[in-house]
């Protein structure tokens, strides 16, 4: 039988309503988007009884899939939780070297989540995790226009005009980042702390910068992940995000759910 694609697959009402099987199935909490993709190569999901033959097909809302014969489930409304990251976990699902993830400490209770961005397993402090993928990539968008504050602590000395610079951008080994707000708090003895605010968030952009500074990180805590703060959250701890704060930060990124169906 020859497989749907995204042309002959179009649920009826408003476009707005359409939606890629991958992310469906994501947001379903079934899979990710990269294993849905596997699955629909290998033949293993359906709509409406057809074996799909493209991760791009389009599905409504009221559209019956399958996977292995099996009915998904409705998606689950989206959901925002903080997490106090400790610093020796890495932020990924799977570890080719075998070190611990994040997710492997998580509470056996939570749903299927992702995280909003990454910190380096060096780094600690606030990560955002989420059960909607879609929600996950708006959120690390620049143009989304949230900053990610950082307390830092560095050994070395560095001048205020230096840290001004940052605030115009800098270009390190080839790679250019954007501006980053700094500000010297102490000097304590041969290390300093420092606070920094900015929006992009590259791999190890931090310690890159200043390290071109002459500075050396040797402890990075995001405190802040735009108006989502890290709080007294405990090292380990996790804790919902009040579906009201959602609808006030978020409200016009989430799916239409009522309020009162996620924990308050």
């Amino acid at each position: 039988m020859t497989g749907l694609t995204d042309r002959n697959l179009e649920a009826p009402g408003k476009s707005g309503e359409q939606e890629r099987i991958a992310k469906r199935l994501a947001r379903a909490g079934v899979c990710s988007r990269r294993d849905a993709e596997r699955w629909i190569a290998a033949g293993r999901v359906a709509v409406d009884g057809v074996p799909l033959g493209s991760p791009a097909t389009l599905v409504g809302p009221n559209t019956r899939i399958t996977v292995d014969g099996k009915p998904v489930a409705a998606p689950e409304p989206s959901r925002l939780w903080r997490y106090h990251k400790p610093t020796g976990l890495v932020t990924t699902a799977r570890d080719e070297q075998g070190r611990t993830t994040v997710f492997e400490r998580l509470p056996s209770d939570l749903p299927r989540v992702v995280t909003v961005g990454r910190l380096d397993i060096a780094s600690e402090g606030l990560l955002l995790l989420t059960n909607d993928g879609g929600l996950a990539r708006h959120l690390e968008l620049p143009n989304t226009g949230w900053p990610r504050r950082y307390r830092v602590r560095a050994h070395g000395q560095v001048e205020a005009q230096d840290l001004a610079r940052l605030g115009k951008g800098v270009t390190v080994d080839g790679v250019t980042y954007g501006p980053i707000q700094a500000t010297l708090d102490r000097q304590q003895g041969s290390n300093c702390w420092l606070t920094l605010s900015l929006r992009e968030g590259r791999n190890r952009e931090i310690r890159r910068v200043l390290e071109n500074l002459g500075l050396t990180v040797n402890r990075l805590i995001r405190v802040a992940y735009g108006p989502f703060q890290l709080g007294r959250l405990p090292e380990g701890g996790v804790e919902e995000i009040p579906r009201r704060v959602l609808k006030d930060q978020l409200g016009q990124f989430l799916h239409a759910v009522p309020i009162g169906t996620v924990a308050r």
